[in-house]
């Protein structure tokens, strides 16, 4: 918090400010946002990794299709656009606009709180609108107004929670709000990892509706921690204003660099993001899941991709230091790049394990290694490039910027919709081929234009290595 929301007004009362009570160093209100985050993000994942298989395996078959309302009008408003699509094309089309309209509408839930209703407020709204939308999943009639209620409702949400965390802390203590985001992250991570292990198991054992039950739920138990903990919690959070609105010609290069830097990470996350849409079916139709009289749940292996997005950090900074001490660390764009061949890899795991099963089930460590890898590619890329806006974007539109690094995943998640058509039209060592390929085509444009997007981005730095006494200003202190 800070400045002039070190205290708040209510019905002509006045409160503490939130940060003014604390537990563990910490504001307290932070560990209710970071439980909230971690039960939202328990039913977001759950239900994420269980909505395609369910189109495909039940919703979209003759039987249930007939009773989700208003859906015949959906779905040839969608083929006007994309052409006759069948049952698994259609379920990707609407995976990608789902996943894709998630990460547009945080701009206008954000909007929203700024001007109107606050971040407490926009919190609980999110909150109602996704409990409500994951208990409409379980009924196929309100398939369709479920999906518009959790898009909407993770709007509100998404948006204005992170925002009160940062918001937690006074001006200036950036070391704190740095480890008070990461115990945010803590949440994240533990909620994306958790909900597809349990929403997965419940669905194979029990029935879908049942991993959508538990999914909503635990969005209840979110909004109730929230609501426990709302009196900790800005209202509003003070957002900076700044003299004037121009921006200056190297100011105008740093944005365009940005713009085209966001661009390229598009190739990456369209590779990344299909293994929310079609590698569960690919695993489920090609993949020996029997272990015995077990059989693995297709929704884990999405989990695995979130363990390794932790475990992996260790690793990843290992290397980055070793690389620092040899003078050898890349550049924010070279980190991209990294991230874009690792992604290619990764699918070019699955290619390998096509050729070497032949005709028989692809053994389920090779998906395992590609979920992990997929994991690390993503380190190197995402963080990295919010990093990269979040230093380099001139103040006046550093916010705005950081709102179009979220929709450069719109436009990948839309793009993951209608490749995911192409699945059933190629054969699978292709389909993960091409997807090697798209991730490349990032490291390519990383290659060929990351030096010059780097002089843009760190004018000064570039002027320092063209200097004669370049050198000794790198063995500088």
């Amino acid at each position: 918090m800070g400045g002039k929301y070190d205290t708040m007004t209510t019905g002509g009362a006045t409160l503490k400010c939130a940060g003014d009570v604390t537990y563990l160093g910490h504001p307290k209100g932070l560990f209710y946002l970071a439980f909230t985050e971690a039960w939202e993000r328990f039913s977001f994942y759950g239900m994420t990794a269980l909505v395609v298989l369910y189109m495909v395996n039940q919703l979209l078959l003759p039987g249930h299709v007939e009773h989700i309302g208003g859906f015949s009008g959906f779905r040839a408003a969608v083929e006007s656009l994309f052409g006759p699509l069948s049952t698994q094309a259609l379920a990707s089309q609407i995976f990608g606009l789902y996943s894709g309209f998630v990460y547009f509408t945080p701009l206008l839930g954000g909007l929203i709180a700024d001007r109107w209703i606050g971040q407490r407020n926009g919190v609980v709204i999110g909150a109602l609108l996704m409990s409500a939308g994951h208990i409409a999943m379980t009924f196929d009639k309100s398939f369709l107004v479920a999906l518009l209620l959790l898009v909407i409702g993770s709007g509100f949400l998404k948006s204005n929670i992170s925002a009160q965390v940062g918001a937690l802390y006074p001006r200036g203590d950036e070391a704190r709000r740095t480890r008070g985001f990461l115990i945010f992250s803590t949440g994240i991570n533990i909620g994306a990892i958790v909900g597809p292990l349990l929403c997965g198991l419940l669905a194979q054992v029990y029935g879908w509706h049942y991993g959508f039950g538990i999914a909503a739920i635990f969005m209840l138990l979110g909004l109730s921690t929230y609501l426990y903990g709302y009196r900790y919690l800005p209202a509003r959070v003070e957002r900076r204003k700044f003299e004037g609105t121009r921006l200056t010609a190297a100011e105008r290069r740093s944005v365009y660099a940005l713009i085209a830097v966001m661009i390229i990470t598009v190739f990456q996350s369209t590779a990344y993001y299909q293994l929310f849409n079609v590698t569960p079916i690919w695993i489920q139709e090609h993949v020996a899941l029997d272990l015995g009289s077990f059989r693995i749940p297709v929704p884990w292996y999405q989990s695995i991709n979130s363990v390794f997005s932790i475990v992996g950090v260790p690793l990843v900074f290992w290397i980055w230091r070793h690389q620092a001490l040899r003078r050898r660390e890349p550049d924010d764009l070279a980190k991209i790049g990294t991230g874009a061949w690792i992604a290619a890899a990764s699918n070019l795991i699955l290619v390998a394990a096509i050729f070497a099963s032949g005709d028989a089930p692809v053994h389920p460590i090779w998906p395992f290694l590609y979920c992990a890898v997929l994991g690390v590619s993503f380190l190197y890329y995402w963080p990295t490039l919010l990093a990269l806006v979040s230093r380099a974007a001139p103040a006046k539109v550093n916010a705005t910027l950081m709102g179009l690094a979220f929709m450069s995943l719109f436009i990948s998640n839309n793009l993951i919709g209608w490749i995911g058509g192409f699945y059933e039209k190629m054969r699978p060592a292709e389909f993960w081929a091409m997807h090697a390929a798209i991730a490349a085509g990032g490291g390519l444009l990383v290659a060929l234009f990351g030096r010059s997007l780097s002089r843009a981005l760190h004018p000064a730095r570039s002027v320092a290595e063209r200097s004669p006494n370049r050198a000794e200003a790198t063995r500088a202190p």
